[in-house]
Parts: structure tokens; C-alpha cells; sequence
């Protein structure tokens, strides 16, 4: 028996030096570990990881590397694969956090990295979804489009790429300037 839960816990002393990566084969183990990860409790930043180690479209998990060990541990009983782990985050950048909106008075667009959501402010309606390449958008689409912000779960739950990442930054944006409706899954 733990002497005290994962999410008591503090990150070690001096941690933030000592970050390493988890590498993933596809973008949505990424998202499944960070779920799964942050359900245990673990402090971990979603990121791209160093150039040498990209394959395309790359996510990975950094976190402090005296972490590893019991993180891994989850991810495996979770069933998510993982590719690899390196013990250094050096050149790691943070997923694009910026955000913008634009105010069409009726609608309102937000854009995250190339993806854009557009709402019809006075129906919470998705009136529009643009931007990316990735093989889910047109799935995302169809999903989106044409429907309340409020009934729709987030676009992170229905897709599997980076795209549909930044969709889902986006929708968050959309929801906290609308009121702060919220989509179905949290």
C-alpha cells in the first residue's frame, strides 16, 4: 500500500532540469498517454519533440525523468504504446498555444496553428471547420459542422492527429468566448 497517492505528490526538487521525452508512433497513443498520464496524476507537458527524433507530425510527453519508470508502468497497463523514452528534452518545442479570434459580428472565428472553427455567435451553431491536411479533418468536419458547440464532444476525443489537436484548441477558445458552453466530453 502507497504511503501517499500519485496526485499528493509533488514533482521532485530540481525536476525542471531533468525533463525526458516519451516518443510515440502515432499522434493519437500521444493523446491517449496524456490522458491516461494526467488521470494518475503526473505533471507532463505535451510537446514536439527535437528535430533528430521527428518523423512528421510528431507529439511526445516530456516529464521528469525520475518520473519514467512509474509513468511507464501506467502506459503500459493502460495498453498505450509508447515507442521509446530518451532522457533528455533538449530541443523540444510546446504545441502552439496561440490562439487568435476574429469578431464577423454574426460569427465568430478562432484559429489555432492552421486550423480554424467558425460559430454562429447568437446559436452556438459550427458553421465552419478549415485548415490542415491531416487524414481526420474531413472526418472532423462532418462531425462539427452544423451543430451547437454545447452537443458536440471535443474535436481531441474524435480525432487522432495534430490537426485535430489544434481543432480542439480552437473549439475550447470558441466555447470560453461564447458564454463558456461547454461540448459534451470534458
Amino acid at each position: 500500500m502507497a504511503l501517499f497517492s500519485r496526485k499528493d505528490r509533488k514533482t521532485a526538487p530540481g525536476a525542471d532540469e531533468a525533463l525526458g521525452l516519451f516518443l510515440f508512433d502515432a499522434v493519437n497513443d500521444a493523446l491517449a498517454a496524456e490522458k491516461v498520464l494526467k488521470a494518475a496524476g503526473y505533471e507532463l507537458s505535451l510537446v514536439a519533440p527535437p528535430e533528430r527524433l521527428r518523423a512528421g507530425c510528431d507529439l511526445s510527453i516530456a516529464l521528469p525523468r525520475v518520473e519514467h519508470i512509474g509513468a511507464e508502468r501506467v502506459l503500459s497497463d493502460a495498453g498505450v504504446h509508447v515507442r521509446d523514452w530518451v532522457a533528455d528534452a533538449e530541443g523540444t518545442a510546446e504545441v502552439c498555444d496561440l490562439v487568435t479570434t476574429v469578431d464577423f459580428g454574426e460569427w465568430l472565428m478562432v484559429r489555432a496553428g492552421n486550423m480554424k472553427i467558425v460559430v454562429e455567435k447568437a446559436t452556438g451553431v459550427i458553421v465552419n471547420t478549415s485548415g490542415g491536411g491531416c487524414p481526420d479533418i474531413p472526418y472532423l468536419n462532418l462531425a462539427l459542422v452544423g451543430k451547437r458547440l454545447d452537443e458536440v464532444p471535443r474535436p481531441k476525443d474524435l480525432g487522432y492527429t495534430l490537426c485535430g489537436l489544434m481543432l480542439d484548441r480552437a473549439y475550447q477558445e470558441a466555447c470560453a468566448q461564447l458564454d463558456g458552453a461547454e461540448g459534451g466530453a470534458a
